[in-house]
């Protein structure tokens, strides 16, 4: 144990070596469609909805997951720039991002 790192300083509290956090750059489509697809690898067959195309600049995409989430009456996650909501239910999500002034493809099997 001669790891020697300061983690804390009673002048200063906690001190923070992280890297500051990056902009999160999302994949946004030159049409301006957002696309659900739906994903299953490595999630034991669980099947989960990514909203990939949002551009991250214009919207928030924690409140918009959060919105989308509780909408939809189930759990999900953002990651990377991709919004991940769980369950195959996505003719039901496109409409509600429909409501929320989007333009939505389906995209995949």
């Amino acid at each position: 144990m001669s790891d020697s790192r300061l983690v804390y300083s009673t002048e200063t509290g906690r001190i923070d070596t992280k890297e500051p956090k990056k902009e999160v750059e999302s994949k946004v489509f030159k049409d301006g469609f957002v696309r659900i697809e739906r994903q299953t690898k490595g999630r034991k067959g669980k099947g989960v909805m990514l909203v990939v195309g949002i551009d991250a600049q214009q919207h928030d995409l924690k409140k918009l997951a959060k919105t989308l989430k509780s909408k939809m009456g189930q759990g999900g996650a953002l990651k990377d720039g991709v919004i991940e909501i769980q369950g195959d239910d996505r003719e039901k999500l496109k409409q509600i991002l429909e409501t929320l002034k989007f333009k939505v493809k389906i995209a995949g099997g």
